[in-house]
């Protein structure tokens, strides 16, 4: 799987404490959570000040970061932000593009074939550009924000006619659409071209739309402490899974649905992405199984 996005550094303030450039970034949490299931190729820009060490890390994962440029004229794209205690909201305090400012993605050439493409949260005319450069993927999946709603909506609407998932927040999703009820969300979203749309609802778990069958998929009960990259990590996860498999299916949507939000559960166990990187394929199964369990129910 290709994996396209931002990769940087985040300084987040929340119960825990303040936790000072944190490796972050869209196509950081997403490689990892995809790196679980399938070979991944990682493709964004860094600064001259990001460590050779996570690079390095990032390769111990099986993720290939051939398409990872380094811009020695500045340093990487930096966030802060600030959570409420309960984890719910959070403030914007600071956003340094630096280097992420001139971003302009070049996929390498072996890197053009890859069938299984996840667009990150960038600006829709750098996604577009994206699927300029790619040879006829076999499912393309493209996560976006309110941002980009606001500043770039004709951008976003052309890039949604070629793209076959969507993964959108539920507040953005009635936004982009301009409807409320979801299932008026869904229907209009859905006929501005992806084929499948997954709206996300944080710590309630995630809805599927495919055709004409919807699928629920709880959250996880547990303590977070950082849901920083808990999205991205989901959407990685959802096209590790679908990309180990090689077959779109509804069936395997609905799978693949419950194997995202299972990573998405293990990443806000930890600040950062620094519980994924621990993650192992054991552990992850067995949150799997959690997840039927608390889904059961008897026939009757």
């Amino acid at each position: 799987m290709l994996v396209v996005g931002s990769v940087a550094f985040d300084t987040i303030h929340n119960a825990l404490g303040t936790h000072e450039k944190v490796v972050g970034g869209s196509a950081t949490y997403a490689s990892i959570a995809g790196s679980l299931f399938s070979d991944v190729q990682l493709v964004g820009v860094v600064g001259k000040d990001f460590p050779d060490a996570t690079v390095a890390a990032l390769r111990e994962k099986g993720i290939d970061t051939g398409g990872l440029e380094v811009d020695a004229s500045g340093d990487t794209f930096h966030w802060e932000g600030k959570y409420t205690d309960d984890l719910t909201a959070r403030e914007t305090l600071r956003t340094d593009l630096n280097v992420f400012a001139n971003f302009q993605p070049k996929i390498p050439e072996n890197f053009r074939k890859t069938p299984f493409v996840m667009l990150g949260n960038i600006a829709p005319a750098l996604q577009i550009s994206v699927l300029d450069q790619v040879e006829k993927p076999e499912l393309v999946i493209a996560d976006t924000m309110n941002f980009w709603i606001d500043g770039a909506l004709d951008d976003l609407k052309e890039l949604l006619k070629r793209v076959d998932v969507l993964v959108i927040n539920e507040e953005e999703a009635r936004q982009l659409s301009g409807q409320h009820h979801l299932i008026h969300v869904s229907a209009e979203l859905l006929k501005m071209g992806p084929q499948t749309l997954i709206i996300k609802q944080g710590e309630y778990g995630a809805w599927l739309f495919v055709g004409d069958e919807v699928f629920s998929a709880p959250a996880f009960l547990l303590e977070a402490k950082d849901p920083t990259g808990a999205g991205d990590s989901f959407a990685g996860g959802l096209l590790g899974y679908l990309a180990s498999k090689g077959e779109v299916t509804p069936e395997n949507l609905k799978s693949a649905v419950i194997h995202g939000s299972a990573v998405a559960s293990f990443c806000v166990e930890g600040v950062g992405p620094e519980r994924l990187l621990k993650l192992t394929k054991e552990e992850l199964a067995e949150r799997v199984a959690q997840f039927r369990k608390i889904t059961d129910f008897a026939q009757g």
